[in-house]
């Protein structure tokens, strides 16, 4: 035998534990840990009476609606219309109404089971008034096997295991909540964004030449079926202006247009740099400027926002999400922030026509980095 104080309770052996019954271990974690039960008072002294009948439906319908909010989202989540349509076409109510339908579902399903759980707890544990003396440092050994008989003590003074009512739908609630976890984690991954190997589109974007057809810097007006190719002459020193990739076959095909606008690795920062700026250029990027003019993805290299803040006395681009900062005179080098890879920069030039075309795609790709990037 042995204790844990001279003057606190007797902590039993081993042997003495594993002959106790739930019960008696419930009790001796009360005792270890110096709590006074005060008072400790059944919900339900008679049982099986209409007003209990009425507290259990009450509690286990907010498990049901949650294991139906549950279910909806899942549903809706891999079956609403989610591709982009624009809001002048057919479907487009429906497509607005994705996020708003899926968020409100999702939070309904949490709503109803953090409600179900508090209305369980309010409604069938017992009334318990205790007092518990305060100690420093961690807990005995003994803890961890007097603790469990707690939960269980506590389980079967509320009575849970004859509500089947309760259980199920908790059950229902709680793997349909967790299926929906599952299904939010996973959907992203259902495609394979190396498909396609040298062409997958982690590795290329809008601005890679097809078919040897030009690739237009354009500018957007507003008006999607307005054409706006810039030229050197449009933009003043110490300008800057985004441009998006365009080819005269798109031209009258809306969809294509929308899509070279709306694709995530899409923008690019044109920069004309003040005349006599000194400049440092990335080995192997020598030739990717155009004099003056500098193209630089838009998208910031840290975690994908857009990168579209210039200033022209420091020639800094500037991300407004998590203020990481780019050197334009630098190739885009990061000089602050939590960004570490410069801007990838786009080789451009300027055609016989006097219009500024991209030369090719990206050397490299795009955006935040990942463990299967190209050096």
């Amino acid at each position: 035998m042995s204790a844990s104080s001279d003057t606190g309770p007797r902590t039993p052996s081993q042997e003495e534990l594993d002959a106790m019954t739930p019960e008696q271990l419930a009790r001796l974690a009360a005792e270890l840990d110096d709590v006074d039960v005060v008072h400790n008072g059944d919900k339900w002294p008679i049982k099986g009476t209409r007003a209990e009948k009425r507290a259990e439906r009450a509690v286990a319908a907010w498990f049901v609606l949650s294991a139906l909010a549950g279910l909806g989202f899942v549903v809706a989540f891999i079956a609403w219309p989610h591709q982009y349509v624009s809001p002048y076409e057919p479907g487009y109510t429906m497509y607005s109404l994705y996020t708003p339908v899926v968020g409100f579902l999702f939070g309904l399903a949490v709503l109803a089971l953090g409600i179900g759980v508090v209305a369980y707890v309010k409604k069938f544990f017992p009334d318990e008034v205790s007092v518990q003396q305060r100690h420093d440092g961690r807990s005995p050994e003994v803890d961890r096997r007097t603790v469990m008989a707690q939960i269980t003590a506590a389980g079967k003074d509320t009575g849970i295991a004859r509500r089947k009512l309760i259980t199920r739908s908790a059950g229902a609630a709680a793997g349909l909540f967790g299926l929906g976890l599952g299904v939010a984690a996973l959907g992203p991954m259902i495609r394979n964004p190396w498909k396609g190997g040298n062409d997958a589109a982690l590795w290329v974007t809008p601005w890679r030449p097809e078919n040897g057809e030009t690739v237009y810097l354009r500018r957007d007006t507003g008006i999607l079926t307005e054409i706006s190719r810039v030229r050197p002459e449009d933009m003043e020193p110490g300008s800057m202006e985004t441009v998006f990739p365009y080819r005269e076959s798109e031209r009258g095909n809306e969809e294509a247009l929308l899509h070279a606008q709306r694709a995530s690795d899409a923008p690019v920062m044109l920069i004309r740099l003040r005349p006599g700026t000194p400049t440092v250029k990335r080995a192997g990027q020598e030739d990717f400027n155009y004099g003056d003019f500098y193209a630089f993805s838009k998208i910031c290299t840290h975690l994908g926002c857009p990168a579209s803040l210039y200033q022209s006395q420091d020639n800094r681009i500037l991300c407004p999400c998590h203020q990481s900062q780019f050197l334009a005179a630098e190739y885009a080098r990061p000089v602050f922030g939590p960004a570490t890879r410069a801007l990838p920069q786009l080789p451009i030039t300027v055609d016989s026509q006097g219009y500024f075309v991209a030369r090719n795609d990206f050397s490299e790709a795009v955006g935040p980095a990942f463990w299967e990037r190209r050096p």
